[in-house]
C-alpha cells in the first residue's frame, strides 16, 4: 500500500531563547531581594512574592532546557526529534503555578488567624522592584509567547508575577498611610486565584494537544467535506487531527480513491490536498494511505 506524507510550510517566528537566559537573571535577582525584604518586614504578600518569582526562575530553566531540546534533530531513536519537549515543560510549569497558588491562599488564611505586624515601607520599595524586575521580563517574552505554548506558559509567570507586585504595592500603600494589615492576606489570597484561573486554561491546552486531542479550531468533517470535493479524491476516512508542537499539525487518514489509478496520479490528487487542507485549516503535514475498494471500515474516526 502506497503512502503519501507532505510538508507544507510558512514563515515561522523565531523564538529567542536568550531572552528566557535574561528573564531568569532578573528573577534570581528579584527573588532574593524580595525573601529579605519579606522576613525583614514580616510581610506575607511579600514573601508569597518572592516565592512565586522562585518558582518562576524554576520554569523559566525548564522552558530553557525544552527550547533547547526541541532544536535538536530528528535521529533514528528519536524519529520526531524532541519537538513535544516544549508542551511537557508548559504542562509543568502550568501546574506549578496551580501549586503555588495554594501554598499561597493556605499561608494567607494561615495570617488571618495569627497576625503579624508588617514593615511597610519595606513592602513598598521592594513591590517596586519588582514591577520594574518582572515587567521588563514580560516584554522580553511577549513576543515569542504568542507564538509559542512553552514560551506562553513562561510568560504567564512573569506576567502573573508583575501583577502580584502591583497588588503588593497597593498593599504597602494602604498598610502604611490607613494600617490596614489585613490587606496583606486579601492580597495573597487573589493573587492565588488569579494564579488558578490562568494556569487551569493554560494545562487544558497542553494537555490537549499532548493527548493528541483534535485542536478546538478545527472540523474534521469540513476537512472531509473539503477533500472530498477534489475531483477523483473519493471518500476520506479513518481520520486523525493533532498538534505535533504549536507548530506542526498533522493530519493524517486513509483514502478512498474513486478509480484504480497509478501512483503519479494519486500524487496530483494528494498535492492538491496538501494545497487545500493548509490553505483552509493551515495543516501542514499530510499522511494519506490510498486505497481502492478496499474492504475495512469507511467512518470519518475509526477505533484503531
Amino acid at each position: 500500500m502506497t503512502e503519501t506524507h507532505t510538508h507544507t510550510h510558512s514563515h515561522k517566528h523565531v523564538v529567542q531563547g536568550k531572552n528566557l537566559v535574561y528573564s531568569i537573571l532578573l528573577n534570581l535577582l528579584i527573588t532574593v531581594a524580595q525573601v529579605i525584604g519579606g522576613i525583614a518586614s514580616g510581610s506575607l504578600a511579600l514573601l508569597s512574592d518572592a516565592l512565586h518569582n522562585f518558582s518562576d526562575v524554576l520554569s523559566l530553566g525548564f522552558s530553557l532546557i525544552a527550547h533547547k531540546l526541541s532544536r535538536k534533530k530528528a535521529t533514528e531513536e528519536h524519529t520526531f526529534g524532541y519537538k513535544r519537549a516544549e508542551l511537557i515543560a508548559a504542562f509543568v510549569n502550568a501546574s506549578t503555578l496551580i501549586i503555588v497558588a495554594f501554598i499561597l491562599i493556605y499561608g494567607a488564611i494561615n495570617r488571618f488567624v495569627n497576625p503579624k505586624p508588617i514593615e511597610s515601607d519595606i513592602v513598598i520599595w521592594l513591590s517596586v522592584l519588582g514591577i520594574i524586575v518582572n515587567g521588563g521580563s514580560v516584554l522580553l517574552l511577549q513576543k515569542d509567547s504568542e507564538h509559542n505554548i512553552n514560551m506562553k506558559s513562561a510568560y504567564l509567570h512573569l506576567l502573573t508575577d508583575m501583577m502580584a507586585s502591583v497588588a503588593v504595592l497597593v498593599g504597602g500603600l494602604m498598610m502604611k498611610f490607613f494600617g490596614w494589615f489585613w490587606i496583606d492576606g486579601i492580597l495573597t489570597i487573589l493573587i492565588g486565584i488569579y494564579l488558578i484561573v490562568v494556569g487551569y486554561k493554560l494545562v487544558i491546552t497542553a494537555t490537549k494537544m499532548l493527548m493528541l486531542f483534535t485542536p478546538d479550531e478545527i472540523d474534521i468533517k469540513e476537512i472531509v467535506a473539503e477533500v472530498e470535493k477534489i475531483p477523483g479524491a473519493g471518500k476520506l476516512h479513518h481520520v486523525h487531527v493533532w498538534h505535533l508542537n504549536e507548530e506542526e499539525l498533522h493530519l493524517e487518514a486513509h483514502l478512498d480513491c474513486s478509480k484504480d489509478i497509478s501512483i503519479s496520479e494519486f500524487n496530483t490528487i494528494s498535492a492538491k490536498i496538501e494545497e487545500v487542507v493548509f490553505e483552509k485549516f493551515q495543516i501542514n503535514h499530510i499522511n494519506i494511505q490510498p486505497e481502492y475498494k478496499k474492504e475495512d471500515p469507511k467512518e470519518i474516526i475509526v477505533q484503531d
